[in-house]
């Protein structure tokens, strides 16, 4: 077994140091000033919490991995969960008076809206929302929040058990009697997107799509990214509001999983990430806003199959352009009033 005396060990130790000083140089030469700045105070830190409720686990951690990559010695702790269930830890860490959480994502733009009244957020505005679509650079006239994801949910169907002629075209097709015990969906009291497609719903068909649809007896998840695996396995043959991303993810793997987009449009979530006021790592979270609004973001979601956020990233492919796509999305008062509602009409029409 190999020893070393304490002075090699020493040397070995201001070695490393040097050496990853000189890392740490070199990445911040290569960003923009503004950037730069936050990296050199976000280093002091070293580490930031993201709740993560938007991108599903794989995609979540990539953007981990890329944020690491351009700031080194700042680690981005992913933790990643389905939209409430990040927001009832939020609220649990509040309740004990701790400090965890340093930046939460969310894909019910109506938790913002309720943090913000309740003094919260901490107001930052990322000087990198400069170069995102001008239709969602401004989440937040105040700055207390800005938008992370751009995700569209639609039906999708497993082509080895439904022929694509039979499929269904709309969300009233999904009423049919024909398709009981063959569809799958999430939960409101788990999934952010799954809450503002039944506000959606609600909005156009009142709570009597709801109704109908318990009839069909749809087997029910949890996250919204849920039915693509039920429907991969073969449980069921017709996933409802299903991300765009995470379908098209499984179907460039040989899943036989076909997109459907509804007659009437598909449900459009343009949804935040804010800074917690009591963040931990204050200047580590301003640096990941930047990393979100930036083309760091865009360019990793889109190889998962999920929308950038700017005009200077190619989107993923295989899907529809947002331009031919009709987009359906409650307004952020009606996600704050609406979601808690549906939330527990579900429950007493599901049972679940």
């Amino acid at each position: 077994m190999s020893s070393f005396t304490k002075r090699q060990i020493l040397t070995l130790g201001t070695g490393i140091m040097l050496g990853g000083g000189a890392a740490f140089r070199a990445a911040a030469q290569g960003l923009p000033a503004h950037e730069r700045q936050l990296y050199e105070a976000a280093q002091r830190e070293g580490e930031i919490t993201w709740y993560s409720g938007q991108y599903n686990a794989e995609t979540s951690e990539a953007i981990g991995r890329a944020f690491n990559e351009r700031y080194p010695g700042v680690r981005c702790n992913v933790v990643r969960s389905t939209s409430q269930v990040a927001f009832q830890r939020l609220s649990q860490d509040a309740r004990a008076n701790v400090a965890q959480c340093d930046v939460f994502s969310s894909t019910n733009s109506g938790h913002f809206v309720q943090l913000k009244r309740q003094g919260r957020l901490m107001q930052y505005r990322p000087q990198n929302a400069d170069g995102m679509l001008p239709a969602i650079r401004n989440a937040d006239a105040e700055n207390f929040f800005h938008t992370s994801f751009l995700g569209l949910f639609l039906m999708t169907h497993n082509t080895r058990l439904v022929p694509e002629a039979e499929a269904p075209k709309s969300w009233t097709d999904a009423l049919d009697g024909k398709w009981k015990n063959k569809l799958a969906v999430g939960h409101p009291g788990f999934s952010g997107a799954i809450g503002v497609w039944a506000v959606q719903m609600r909005k156009m068909y009142g709570w009597d799509y709801f109704t109908r649809l318990e009839r069909n007896n749809p087997q029910i998840g949890r996250s919204s990214q849920d039915p693509v695996t039920t429907l991969n396995a073969g449980e069921r043959s017709v996933g409802l509001c299903v991300p765009v991303g995470t379908t098209q993810l499984a179907i460039s793997r040989g899943n036989p999983l076909k997109l459907i987009y509804p007659t009437e449009g598909v449900l459009a979530t343009i949804a935040p990430s804010a800074i917690i006021a009591n963040a931990p790592h204050p200047n580590a979270a301003r640096l990941f806003m930047e990393f979100q609004a930036g083309k760091g973001l865009s360019e990793t979601v889109r190889k998962t199959f999920n929308e950038p956020l700017r005009p200077d990233v190619a989107p993923p492919e295989g899907g529809r352009p947002l331009a031919d796509v009709t987009l359906l999305a409650p307004s952020l008062e009606e996600q704050e009033k609406g979601v808690p509602e549906v939330r527990e009409a579900w429950r007493d029409t599901f049972g679940v």
